[in-house]
């Protein structure tokens, strides 16, 4: 009957994602590689999201917030991309200040994905919840207004930077990263090393386009998408992965 449940409601948020989509669409010419990864990494995301709401079901109680987030990242991002590819194809330019609608949201629900996984084996403190929190939005705030030049870009620059750090400090030696190495959880480990990974090189690539944001926007476009197919597709399916293999450890 859950299972049932989980289908139909994924049904469901396909019917309604698929009617955003299908809202005031314009058509890219073949050629236009831009046009084509901003619709594979939708397709991608919309397929994602369905996937995860369908599989939240089945993995243990403690791993369904984590799956469940993982669903609400992948489908944030394909109603932006929706947006995103029609500016591009209306425009021929998507500038990167738009990205931020999606980032303000994904970007901490990513980063809070460490303390919903760590909490699927014991209490976490909520002071890590916060710390992660924190250091995601200061990121983002910084980058925001460097991008606007409501404060000089170098500024916006070093303060998402200091963000970033911050970030990657508590997951690998700050609070979080020691309750990972003390677990004795493995599919936890792995997927927690896993996670770490992707924030460390998969996001090489938002300071990178913060510097070279006046490059060509056919590049920087294409940059920017792939690295959307890591950071949170990959990264979901990553957390997937281990709650099936710890709820298959359970069973036994």
């Amino acid at each position: 009957m859950k299972e049932l449940k989980m289908f139909a409601l994924s049904i469901l948020i396909l019917i309604g994602l698929s009617g955003v989509a299908s809202a005031e669409i314009e058509s890219f010419a073949p050629g236009d590689f831009v046009g084509f990864s901003f619709w594979l990494v939708s397709m991608g995301c919309l397929a994602a999201t369905v996937f995860f709401f369908l599989e939240r079901g089945s993995v243990a109680p403690a791993w369904r917030v984590s799956i469940t987030v993982a669903g609400l990242i992948t489908g944030i991002t394909f109603v932006q991309y929706i947006f995103l590819r029609n500016i591009w194809i209306m425009t021929g330019d998507t500038p990167t200040v738009y990205r931020y609608v999606d980032w303000f949201i994904t970007m901490p629900l990513l980063i809070l994905e460490f303390y919903f996984v760590l909490s699927t084996v014991k209490k976490v403190p909520g002071a890590i919840f916060w710390k992660l929190l924190l250091g995601s939005v200061i990121m983002l705030i910084g980058g925001y207004f460097g991008e606007t030049g409501y404060i000089p870009p170098m500024l916006g620059f070093v303060i998402w930077m200091a963000g970033w750090i911050y970030i990657l400090y508590e997951v690998f030696s700050g609070d979080a990263g020691k309750m990972a190495a003390k677990n004795g959880n493995k599919a936890l480990v792995t997927a927690f090393g896993a996670m770490r990974m992707i924030v460390t090189i998969g996001w090489v690539i938002y300071p990178l386009g913060y510097i070279f944001a006046g490059i060509e926007a056919n590049s920087l476009n294409i940059i920017y998408n792939a690295a959307d197919l890591l950071n949170k597709i990959v990264f979901g399916l990553i957390i997937w992965v281990a709650a099936v293999q710890n709820t298959s450890s359970r069973a036994k």
